[in-house]
């Protein structure tokens, strides 16, 4: 190892690292060029001074001979130079290097013989160590460029991983598999034991098993993109498309030039529905193909660009088409014009496509001046043999920049087509000139394909109805609406637009027909589209209905309508929407059912999910204020008609539907509607809970007061009893409640309880008079029990209060009645005539808002004072009274 240099010793040894290898290198390098060129000078001056001194030929001729046996490779691929080097620094047998350095005798002497040249001398020279370091730093660099694998398999298991082989050859599995599952467990990440296990189960038929064991083989070793292509060969074998897909991208990984597996992973892609990782592996392979492969780089951009189109990706469409014209505009098809010009005119770029056409499809259009003083008139020149389709897309693209000139020329031709062959393009060219305004031009087309028999189809009856009906013809505008009805009798815009029509030409009630529900319920409880398409249908239908006068067709629409929003809402309130003919004709009604025959739970969280399905598409047609005015109309529209019960009923079921609970305001809004359905349809009951949960909130409201009373009164229950405690010991300084409270407690017959509220309200508000009027019957009633003490002192401030509320409410025919009637309870009958017959006198009250009737006290009056005069004997006079004001 003494020929080598000391550097390349330390590193094989193991002493230095590579970069310090190379530097120590390149610094003997320097060092050694230095010394050539000094070496150089002196062996010229020495020549120059000595003619006898031999010719170094043989040495060079030496180096060479050494240098060409060098560049023989062994069968593993190493250069025989580099093996001898490792050989000797690792000390191999001393036979060995003599058979070698026999050979090279040999070699030598016959080297002599032919060349007739000095010996080899015994140490190799400087330059024989530098072409093997360079030798040497070649095949390192190589090695590392191939990537080879590094096994992480210890060498004390190589062995046994080696006889696992052999038991595998030898037709002994089990044996095998056993060894490898004991080299897995000592030593988990080395793939060797793994991919002999795919083998062993290969042989034995089990695919499944081979497969998982490869690909953890593969996942140990990545770096083999052989194998992950076979493993994705494996994986589609077993329909697992997404596996394979995977195992392209491994192998892409470590080779991402690689076309082919590019081309499979973007197959794959578009077979599981990836279309843009598709397309994305696709602009990869356009990247990555050659000039010279034009042909193939335009069919794979046509190929794209039909795929992006199919998926309504144009922009992408348009700019893959534009690359293939840029790079290879020698090559652009026909096909390939129309299909850059189909996209720019989809996408509304008329001026590109009409740019397109002409340049690569031999179409001119140039200007033409009849005299210097006028404008110039476009000239269209189309040479023959154009496809016509691109003639077609010529005359579109004129039609939408307003160049209408060359167009009539092109148009003649194309009428002289059989419209059976080319109807698509006789639409096309109609549409555009709708699209412009041109109805007259389109109008004969549109005709010409509405009486054929192909295109006899409902698209091309609504542009021919759409046509007559802005050129003014509404007769034969809806004639075409109708033929489209019939003919797709779910096309929504058709059936709006003939309603409207009929509307205008007096016929109200082919106007209603045309707007007929399109979908039965089960299909609007599955399909969101549907329940789309009808909602727009009935928002028509209602403010059809409406303008006629039609209200109970109106209802039945409105409820339709909020059903399908409200359909979960309805089930948790208990709300079912039936068909009845009660009333004679059928509509709809809202009843309250059991929660047995609401749907079990299984179909009713399926109901749930379709609902949810359908709701997002119902609040992208309406939005939440659109919905809630439309509710507002059904129930002023329900309690116009007197369904008190359903207005309760809908409310109910909108308290239910999170959107209107969650807003505040609506809730609220929500809660006095149910509280006024409640009233009207007098179900106190349910009205109670309303105004309590109402007055739990705002309890210093009185006309939240005033309507409690009015609730209790008419409920003829005690409920209220226990809530007006409840809530006086958390507010007790409130009036009205301290009122009602005494109200209370006087009806129950808690006259000490009463007087105690009456007190602290009149201590509140001294000035009411109906302070003191409680707290004087209330001494009254007292002093009328059977077992009282002290009853003149009971009667003495009663009738003390009285007077008090006399004064402040002054003499008036309440008043009066109020203190003949406590001293007729008293039986002081002289007294209470006196009051009653001042009463008699006096006119009733004229309050604002109510009439007289309900606040005139004579009926009563008269009926008390003939009890009076009945029980002292004078019929006479109690018939009298009665006569005179209680007989009508």
């Amino acid at each position: 190892m003494s020929g080598f240099s000391p550097e390349l010793i330390d590193y094989l040894e193991g002493k230095i690292s590579f970069e310090e290898f190379e530097k120590r290198r390149e610094e003997r390098q320097a060092n050694e060029k230095k010394d050539a060129s000094k070496t150089s000078t002196e062996i010229t001056e020495c020549d120059e001074e000595d003619p006898n001194i031999p010719s170094t030929s043989g040495i060079s001729h030496e180096k060479h001979r050494i240098h060409s046996e060098d560049e023989g490779h062994t069968s593993d691929g190493v250069s025989k130079s580099v093996h001898r080097a490792f050989a000797s620094m690792i000390g191999e047998d001393e036979r060995d290097d003599e058979e070698e350095e026999e050979e090279e005798e040999e070699d030598d002497d016959d080297d002599e013989e032919e060349d007739d040249a000095e010996d080899n001398p015994e140490q190799p020279s400087a330059g024989d160590v530098f072409a093997l370091e360079m030798e040497l730093n070649r095949e390192n660099k190589k090695m590392m460029k191939e990537k080879r694998p590094r096994s992480k398999l210890p060498k004390a298991l190589r062995g046994l991983m080696g006889e696992a082989n052999i038991r595998f050859a030898r037709g002994e599995g089990e044996e095998a598999i056993l060894m490898c599952m004991e080299i897995i467990r000592q030593a988990p990440l080395a793939y060797e034991p793994f991919s002999t296990l795919a083998m062993i189960y290969e042989d034995q038929g089990d695919m499944e098993k081979s497969l998982q064991f490869e690909l953890i083989a593969a996942h140990l070793n990545p770096s083999d993109t052989e194998e992950w292509v076979r493993l994705a060969e494996m994986s589609l074998e077993q329909d697992n498309i997404k596996q394979a897909i995977f195992c392209y991208s491994k192998a892409l990984k470590y080779n991402p030039a690689n076309v082919r597996y590019l081309w499979e992973r973007s197959s794959l892609y578009e077979q599981v529905g990836e279309h843009k990782l598709a397309m994305d592996g696709y602009r990869r392979i356009l990247n990555l193909l050659s000039p010279s492969d034009g042909e193939r780089f335009m069919q794979l951009t046509r190929d794209m660009a039909k795929t992006y189109f199919e998926t309504n990706d144009v922009l992408s469409a348009i700019g893959i088409i534009e690359e293939a014209f840029s790079k290879h505009q020698s090559l652009v098809a026909i096909e390939d014009v129309n299909i850059a010009a189909e996209l720019y005119i989809s996408n509304k770029q008329y001026d590109k496509a009409l740019e397109v056409i002409t340049q690569f499809s031999g179409i001119t259009l140039k200007k033409e001046n009849d005299s210097p003083q006028e404008n110039g008139v476009a000239v269209c020149h189309i040479p023959d043999g154009s496809p016509i389709d691109i003639t077609v897309k010529m005359m579109l693209c004129l039609i939408h920049l307003n160049i209408l000139e060359p167009v009539n020329p092109m148009l003649t031709t194309l009428m002289e087509q059989n419209p059976e062959e080319m109807g698509d393009l006789y639409l096309d060219v109609a549409e555009a000139f709708i699209d412009v305004g041109e109805y007259n031009s389109a109008l004969p087309l549109l005709s010409a394909l509405v009486c054929s028999e192909k295109y006899n189809l409902a698209v091309v009856w609504l542009r021919h109805a759409d046509c007559l009906k802005a050129l003014g013809h509404m007769e034969q505008a809806a004639e075409s609406y109708s033929k489209v009805v019939e003919m797709a009798p779910l096309h929504l815009d058709a059936r709006i637009s003939l309603s409207t029509l009929q509307q205008q030409l007096g016929q109200p009630e082919k106007a209603l027909e045309a707007l007929e529900p399109m979908y039965d319920p089960d299909t609007l409880a599955q399909d969101a589209n549907a329940a789309q398409q009808e909602l727009k249908l009935l928002l028509h239908r209602s403010t059809l209905l409406y303008s006629q006068g039609k209200m109970y067709y109106y209802i039945d629409t409105l409820l339709t309508m909020l059903v399908m929003l409200l359909k979960i809402a309805m089930n948790r309130a208990q709300v079912c929407l039936i068909s009845s003919s009660k009333t004679g004709e059928r509509h709809l009604y809202l009843i309250k059912v059991s929660r047995d025959k609401i749907s079990d739970n299984d179909d009713q969280d399926s109901a749930n999910c379709d609902a949810k399905a359908i709701f997002a598409i119902l609040t992208s047609v309406l939005s939440k204020d659109d919905w809630w005015n439309l509710l507002l109309k059904a129930i002023y529209a329900l309690c116009d008609l007197g369904r008190y019960k359903e207005g309760e009923l809908l409310v109910d079921s909108s308290l239910e539907y999170y959107s209107f609970y969650d807003d505040r305001q609506k809730r609220k809004e929500l809660e006095y509607f149910g509280l006024s359905a409640a009233i009207l349809d007098k179900n106190f009951r349910k009205a109670y809970n309303y105004i309590r949960i109402m007055l739990m909130e705002n309890v210093n409201k009185p006309q939240l007061w005033n309507i409690f009373n009015q609730v209790t009164m008419h409920s003829q229950d005690v409920r209220h009893h226990r809530f007006c405690l409840r809530l006086m010991l958390k507010n007790p300084d409130n009036l009205a409640l301290c009122v009602l409270s005494g109200h209370n407690a006087f009806v129950s017959g808690s006259f000490k309880h009463a007087l105690a509220q009456y007190v602290q309200a009149f201590r509140m508000q001294s000035d009411d008079p109906l302070h003191s009027l409680c707290i004087g019957l209330t001494f009254v009633h007292m002093a009328s029990q059977k077992f009282v003490l002290k009853r003149h002192a009971l009667l003495v401030q009663g009738f003390s209060f009285l007077n008090k509320y006399l004064d402040f409410r002054g003499p008036c025919q309440e008043t009066f009645y109020n203190l003949g009637r406590a001293l007729h309870q008293m039986g002081l009958t002289h007294l209470s005539i006196h009051y009653y017959q001042k009463a008699l006198e006096l006119p009733p009250l004229q309050l604002e808002g109510i009439e007289e009737d309900q606040v005139d006290l004579r009926r009563d009056i008269a009926f008390n004072l003939s009890l009076i005069y009945q029980s002292s004997g004078n019929i006479q006079m109690a018939r009298r009274l009665l006569s005179l004001y209680c007989i009508i």
